[in-house]
């Protein structure tokens, strides 16, 4: 029996902020070293960035820049964003937030649900274009009377909100013995804050870099030479530019950390840690994990789960997805089987009976946000539902009639190993593809499957 004191009431969720958990790695390759998570996922707002936006708007408050009944305005990439709507919505501010149309689902509608009105805007511009997604909370700022402009990229009470709290955390879980740690660069507060209090106590104690592949930093910190920025799907860190508050002076090694690995490694988290962490913290374990195994001697490292990995179910944890965006092997035989992802055979085709009834089609159709149906029976292709074929049964009828009186069963197949450009005369009839094997239910292809497709090709 776990006979452990539970922790006191806090007063207001504001005071959760802070005091998260270290957990040691023990089920993957770590080498010669021990290597320690410290969990800011257990943060109220589910990530490290709760600490920088209470930190940020209490400052403003001390020093009359925010006061009661203002507009909170930020550029934020998630996170900082949802710690910032936690806080807004504590503290009766209404905020406006700026993010990157790759931003995931989950995150947007989190910051809805907690009030935040969210603007969308492009992530494939550089600094200094109009519509790059800090200029524009920028000149928000200066549009809306009264308004804060956070801009946790040069604000100072995002670092010292890592100074005073996370890196003295750090050296007290630890024993006071930490040799190093491993941290990514989204605005440069948590490198620049840790490892000033860490040096400040420690002079020996190495500060890490973990960036994506495609960002411009772990190229700077080892040449110091800026380059152009490439894309990335990690979400959280890595930037084309050096924010104003990141001290790399501090660093001492940066690892470049493909997507690929990112999201191979948040996946082993989980199955072999079962800690549930976002792609960023897949970045900060992969690179933590390849310092471990580089050491000859042993060394105590830590690293973060920066945010909880329920915000990227629909993304990451989604095998649908991956392979969609090319994260997973597969064939490449020119033919018409390339392009179907969600194979009957393997349960990832979603399918109606016969028997169904057309409100049960249309709910299937919505949950899985596709605008057509194979009907199925015993196994085998008997019909195509799609939502024309719906609307136009209940006008006529009622949500309660039967599937295999709407369907269509006069059905036009089209051969695995045909060649990809047969698709484009049944796409210019505005028909599905049914892809059959000899007399086997393949899936199905749509238009949005082929442009995938050719977007993959010409990457």
């Amino acid at each position: 029996m776990n006979t452990r004191r539970a922790p006191d009431p806090r007063s207001g969720v504001l005071s959760l902020v802070g005091n998260t958990p270290i957990v040691e790695i023990s089920r993957l390759d770590t080498g010669p070293c021990r290597l320690f998570v410290k969990l800011e996922s257990q943060n109220p707002g589910g990530s490290i960035k709760d600490r920088i936006a209470l930190s940020m708007v209490e400052a403003a408050e001390r020093d009359g820049r925010l006061t009661p009944g203002a507009t909170i305005i930020e550029a934020t990439a998630g996170n900082t964003g949802l710690g910032l709507a936690l806080v807004s919505a504590q503290k009766g501010y209404r905020l406006v937030l700026i993010v990157p149309d790759k931003m995931a689902r989950e995150k947007v509608l989190h910051l809805k649900a907690l009030g935040a009105e969210v603007r969308i805007t492009r992530s494939d511009v550089p600094k200094g274009h109009p519509e790059y997604y800090q200029d524009l909370a920028e000149r928000l700022a200066a549009e809306i009377p009264g308004s804060f402009y956070v801009n946790q990229f040069g604000n100072p009470a995002n670092p010292h909100a890592h100074e005073t709290t996370t890196g003295p955390e750090i050296w007290e879980q630890m024993g006071h013995d930490v040799d190093a740690v491993v941290a990514g660069v989204g605005s440069g507060g948590t490198i620049t804050g840790v490892g000033r209090f860490l040096k400040s106590v420690n002079p020996n104690t190495e500060m890490v870099l973990a960036d994506p592949e495609g960002s411009v930093l772990a190229h700077y910190i080892a040449t110091g030479e800026l380059v152009e920025a490439g894309s990335w799907k990690v979400e959280g860190i890595g930037e084309d530019f050096v924010p104003p508050i990141a001290n790399l002076d501090l660093v001492s090694k940066a690892y470049t950390v493909s997507d690929a690995e990112s999201f191979e490694t948040a996946r082993d988290l989980l199955v072999k840690e079962g800690i549930l962490a976002g792609s960023s913290s897949g970045t900060l374990v992969a690179a933590a994990l390849r310092y471990c195994r580089e050491q000859t001697t042993p060394k105590r490292v830590v690293t973060f789960i920066c945010d909880s990995g329920n915000k990227y179910l629909s993304k990451m944890f989604n095998d649908f997805w991956l392979l969609d965006e090319g994260f997973t092997p597969r064939a490449h035989t020119g033919a018409v089987r390339d392009l179907v992802t969600r194979r009957f055979d393997s349960g990832g085709t979603i399918t109606v009976s016969p028997a169904d009834t057309l409100r049960t089609a249309f709910s299937r159709m919505r949950v899985a946000d596709v605008s057509q149906l194979p009907v199925t029976d015993g196994g085998k292709l008997v019909g195509l539902l799609d939502e024309s074929d719906i609307l136009h049964a209940v006008v006529s009828g009622s949500f309660d009639r039967p599937v295999r009186e709407a369907m269509v069963r006069d059905l036009v197949t089209t051969p695995a190993d045909a060649p990809i450009a047969a698709l484009n005369p049944l796409f210019a009839q505005d028909r599905v593809a049914i892809v059959v094997e000899g007399d086997r239910f393949l899936g199905l292809v749509t238009r949005v499957d082929l442009i995938n497709h050719l977007r993959l090709e010409s990457a």
